[in-house]
């Protein structure tokens, strides 16, 4: 490997004087050069700055002048050979940080090649033209590679090492070893594609979410604060394009487009472009900014993510992921690294797939083809042959990665660990998974032994696709009057008593329909999450019964009085929305989304503190059995008791250094 000592630095822009702090400060000599010296001025004032504040905040050991002193500004007109000749000759490596044009970086890798020692490698912080291309320009393309950091420079840690047709081993293993000595993370791109990695999957969830607009499926706000609120995206798409500039993601994916991506770009894009709304840079593009490069977060309500079908947003990223996978251009693990560093996403792109279902990715893209037809819209190979095989995700145990899932068939319901969470299955699908007693108790039994697990966090009460129509009539059909207490009524009071009394959360997943005994069931939960097209009733008096699991006494308590008299005395169904709007439900969810809905619920139970989940509950629970006076009591000594816990002693301190808290139920 080159043993590199002098970093050469051509551009002192955002990238390139970012760059350049960053090999100063992990140690090499670095010699910037731009082709006038205010350039350079401005430059070495900006890296004095982030020094001395990174200093300041104990982030660098090293007395920012010491730095400094690494950095050597110097002036190298494209018109004067002699001053490239100085800048080049006892350099060891090279990274260009010029604008975004095809002719300049080739003129400057041209000019550097004459100059350079032979051993030198030349590498190009481009995010978007084919290093092949650049390296055409040299009589070394085997010494010419991409170094693609991320903006800003200091901060973030990513660095796309991108491999051209005639790059050799030894210039990509040098790099990747210079990436690490800066502490970066560096991630091979191993084919030569436009856009490599990041930007590739960036501009399809962006221009995505634009289409979806375009077409008049939802607003920004919605389509931002699905991304924001319900994926926990830092950004929204529209306030990630304006903060990248309108202008830039434009010739981006231009640049991509041109060089074979299958992308057919937004028109809202070109239009703000040609109305000269940029973005933050200009002050306004989707959004208003105070002033021109001022940015302040856009506000967004998290209320408008309510109903979005987000697979929507980004089924093509997934697909583009899947893509570079295919094509062997990257791993599974190194597309899903590159899109949590160069993103900030919370989670990898074709890990977020899989926590969507692949089935469901899929699905979104093929209706869009369908009625659509544009090229976009074209799944891959590998997708549909994951799908085709089962590996559908999170949901399935594989997808793109494996997940411990362990499922136990205990006859009329199954038992699965999936995670922080336990999951009751009703399993009988031929019979709309109508209850029984032997069923009620087996459910009971299950979430006891998941209330005493100490490694189940959530309980997830779930039917399939359906959750389940009610007691079933057969079995009731031979209860005589005077055991109906203890054969129906009874087992329906035992889960309901295990499920009010564990110290976990218990969630119900509704789908299709909860009817009767099965909405009984759903009542007893703590939280209670509906897929859209969902029903539920209390139908009992059509048969000439009422209900026996709890019916009449719960649903007073959460949708009051007059409605319960309506759904019992009526016997008719209501639908999910109306349940939602009742106050039956908690949440109603697009059937394409439910299954990562109900997860990102268990996820975000799971990362509370369980001393005080388990109190909250039985204090909120108590307040429907206890008067008011008595209650306010049982709460006060409930939190003196929380208070007292090293959980709440470490959320309290994280809250104060505005860090996220760690929780270990003690």
């Amino acid at each position: 490997m080159t043993d590199i000592k002098r970093i050469l630095v051509v551009g002192a822009g955002v990238m390139g004087h970012g760059i350049a702090q960053v090999a100063a400060m992990a140690g090499y000599q670095v010699r910037m050069i731009d082709i006038k010296q205010e350039f350079l001025d401005r430059a070495m004032q900006r890296i004095k700055e982030s020094l001395e504040k990174l200093y300041a905040k104990g982030k660098l050991k090293e007395n920012p002048e010491d730095v400094l002193k690494r950095i050597e500004p110097m002036v190298a007109n494209p018109d004067d050979e002699e001053s490239y000749a100085r800048a080049a000759k006892d350099i060891d490596f090279m990274i260009e940080a010029v604008p975004e044009i095809l002719d300049l970086k080739r003129a400057v890798f041209s000019t550097i090649d004459k100059y350079a020692p032979p051993h030198a490698i030349l590498s190009s912080n481009t995010s978007s033209i084919p290093i092949t291309e650049i390296a055409k320009a040299t009589k070394r393309p085997d010494k010419v590679v991409g170094m693609h950091f991320f903006n800003p420079p200091v901060i973030l840690k990513l660095v796309e090492v991108v491999r051209g047709a005639e790059t050799s081993d030894e210039t990509v293993k040098t790099t990747v070893e210079l990436a690490k000595s800066m502490g970066k993370v560096p991630i091979v791109v191993e084919k030569d594609v436009p856009g490599f990695i990041v930007n590739r999957v960036m501009a399809r969830f962006l221009n995505e979410g634009c289409w979806l607009v375009e077409r008049s499926v939802y607003t920004i706000e919605q389509v931002d604060a699905a991304l924001r609120y319900k994926l926990n995206f830092p950004m929204g798409a529209f306030e990630l394009a304006d903060y990248v500039g309108l202008d830039v993601l434009v010739h981006l994916m231009e640049a991509m487009r041109e060089r074979g991506m299958n992308i057919t770009i937004c028109p809202k894009f070109k239009k703000l472009v040609e109305e000269k709304k940029l973005g933050v840079k200009s002050g306004e593009g989707f959004y208003k900014y105070p002033a021109p490069g001022k940015f302040v977060k856009p506000s967004v309500k998290a209320s408008a993510a309510e109903g979005v079908d987000y697979v929507a947003i980004v089924d093509t990223a997934v697909n583009e992921g899947a893509w570079l996978v295919e094509n062997e251009v990257a791993k599974v693990e190194d597309v899903d690294t590159a899109t949590v560093l160069g993103l900030n996403l919370p989670m990898g792109i074709l890990r977020l797939g899989d926590s969507l279902g692949l089935d469901n990715v899929l699905a979104s893209i093929e209706e869009k083809a369908k009625k659509y037809g544009m090229e976009d819209y074209k799944p891959t190979q590998l997708l549909k042959r994951m799908v085709e095989k089962g590996n559908c995700g999170v949901k399935c145990g594989k997808g793109f990665h494996e997940y411990e899932v362990k499922e136990e068939d205990r006859g009329e319901i199954k038992v699965r660990r999936e995670g922080d969470a336990l999951w009751v299955v009703l399993n009988r699908p031929k019979q709309r998974n109508a209850l029984t007693p032997e069923m009620l108790n087996k459910m009971a039994d299950a979430v006891r032994e998941g209330c005493l697990d100490p490694n189940v966090k959530v309980i997830v009460l779930y039917g399939g696709e359906v959750f389940s129509a009610g007691f079933d009539l057969t079995v009731m059909s031979k209860v005589r009057p005077s055991e109906a207490p203890m054969k129906v009524a009874r087992p329906f009071m035992r889960l309901g008593n295990v499920i009010a009394n564990c110290p976990k959360p218990v969630v119900a997943y509704i789908t299709g329909y909860a009817l009767g005994g099965g909405l009984e069931v759903a009542m007893m939960a703590d939280l209670r999450l509906a897929s859209e097209g969902a029903l539920l009733g209390q139908p009992e008096i059509n048969v000439g019964i009422i209900p026996g699991g709890g019916g009449t006494q719960r649903l007073p308590r959460l949708v009051g009085l007059g409605r319960a008299l309506q759904l019992v005395m009526l016997g008719e169904m209501i639908d999910a929305e109306t349940a939602k709007e009742w106050g039956l439900v908690n949440w109603v969810v697009p059937k394409r989304v439910a299954d990562a809905e109900i997860r990102l619920l268990v996820e975000k139970l799971a990362s509370k503190p369980p001393i005080a989940l388990a109190v909250a509950k039985e204090v909120t629970r108590a307040a429907l059995e206890v008067p008011l006076n008595e209650g306010v009591k049982f709460e006060a000594e409930a939190f003196a008791r929380v208070l007292s816990t090293e959980d709440a002693k470490e959320g309290i301190n994280a809250f104060l250094e505005k860090r996220k808290p760690r929780f270990r139920g003690e």
